[in-house]
């Protein structure tokens, strides 16, 4: 029987990637970023778009000649359907629709976070089913429980900010360039966490909320630089290993009582925010104090990438989901 090879790509913010995925194996993964994007402090959808539209043809050429393989080799092109910016995820579409058509090969939509999610399955160190997975990035932050592939819910949710951007809108206040989470990660492994607290906000069952985060660090640098404008230079690695550790507690609560509501302690995590260290580390230490089984995906299969939309395109192409030629790319949708 022929092996499956599938195109991916994905394009839903600010990096443009292409991936090659044979038969649930990852043979490439390229990611093109985008530095426009630094000066202004966040992502400008216009220029983003722009950019994908320059960089998408040499992404997708890398990832091909890395992969060996050619487009006639291709059994299915996947894309990025949403959600993202609406600009950013159109040039991903029209080119897959476009490469789907010209090749008379089958398209395959995929929903972003699905992709995080499943991004676990590409190592060869894989959870087996079914198995909980936190999903933190900068526009989501959720608790999945993840019955099959193709099987998945939320079982939680932010009901407000997402954790990536409690990371970085508390980065902006620290004067920190974008993307500032890394940057809070960087200095927090030089601080003490327990230095300052802020305010964790306390949300039923299952739900997040990182808005009352944000607030309690401005109002804390704020008082505090009354009394000092260089407070925030003197105790840097202190409030970012603060601020971190604060973050990192509310994910990790949650986390322990999704696994005491559900009985399953097989526990992922996934998304941008998952590539941060202080979290990384929680999670394994957590799941060695209480017998859980733990997996981190790789660090290029934590932020965007197209390795994590060829793996679960993967899964839909055994299923038979395909998409028509006339779907469209949306900035939000149900999985």
């Amino acid at each position: 029987m022929k092996q499956v090879t599938i195109l991916a790509i994905e394009s839903s913010c600010d990096e443009t990637s292409a991936a090659v995925c044979l038969e649930g194996k990852i043979l490439s993964n390229f990611i093109a970023n985008q530095s426009v994007h630094e000066k202004y402090g966040g992502v400008v959808p216009e220029l983003a778009s722009r950019a994908h539209m320059q960089n998408i043809v040499p992404v997708v050429d890398a990832a091909l000649k890395e992969a060996k393989c050619r487009l006639q080799d291709v059994d299915a092109v996947a894309f990025t359907q949403s959600p993202g910016l609406i600009g950013s995820l159109l040039v991903g579409a029209q080119f897959a629709k476009s490469l789907s058509l010209a090749l008379g090969k089958p398209l395959i939509a995929v929903h972003h976070m699905q992709a995080h999610v499943l991004a676990n399955l590409i190592d060869d160190r894989r959870p087996a089913f079914p198995f909980l997975c936190l999903t933190v990035s900068g526009g989501h932050t959720q608790v999945v429980l993840a019955e099959s592939p193709l099987s998945l819910k939320v079982i939680g949710e932010s009901i407000d900010d997402a954790a990536g951007e409690a990371f970085d809108k508390s980065a902006k206040l620290l004067g920190l360039p974008y993307p500032g989470g890394p940057l809070i990660d960087k200095y927090a492994k030089q601080g003490n966490p327990l230095a300052f607290k802020f305010a964790e906000p306390q949300i039923p069952e299952l739900n997040f909320s990182f808005s009352g985060v944000k607030t309690s660090v401005l109002y804390f640098l704020q008082d505090r630089q009354r009394e000092d404008p260089q407070f925030i230079e003197k105790n840097l690695a202190d409030l970012c290993a603060s601020v971190q550790h604060t973050i990192v507690q509310v994910l990790m609560k949650k986390l322990k009582k999704a696994v005491k509501q559900t009985g399953v302690n097989r526990v992922c995590i996934a998304g941008g925010v998952s590539a941060n260290s202080g979290l990384r580390n929680a999670l394994q230490q957590t799941g060695e104090q209480l017998g859980w089984q733990t997996f981190i995906p790789a660090f290029q299969y934590c932020t965007d990438n197209a390795g994590m939309i060829a793996i679960t395109a993967y899964y839909k192409y055994l299923a038979g989901e395909f998409a028509a030629l006339d779907i469209s790319p949306a900035a939000r949708a149900e999985w």
